[in-house]
């Protein structure tokens, strides 16, 4: 009889981590989305940022540079 009382006690507990692992179902982060939200909307910031003239200048002068050392 312990020994089915013990599988009682496992279907039990599978039954509960089930149910824990199933309200985390929709949100696959789990704990951590909120941590994911901040993260996506800072980057979604960051993207939208537009490039400063001076940083476009310094790309364009190192393409030309790249240019110019291959055509060597």
């Amino acid at each position: 009889m312990g020994h089915k009382g013990n599988m009682k006690d496992q279907n039990k507990n599978s039954a509960a981590g089930a149910g824990r692992h199933q309200a985390g179902a929709g949100d696959p982060l789990g704990p951590n989305s909120e941590i994911g939200r901040k993260l996506k909307q800072y980057y979604n910031d960051l993207v939208s940022y537009e490039v400063p003239d001076r940083f476009s200048d310094l790309l364009s002068q190192l393409e030309q540079t790249e240019s110019a050392l291959k055509k060597d």
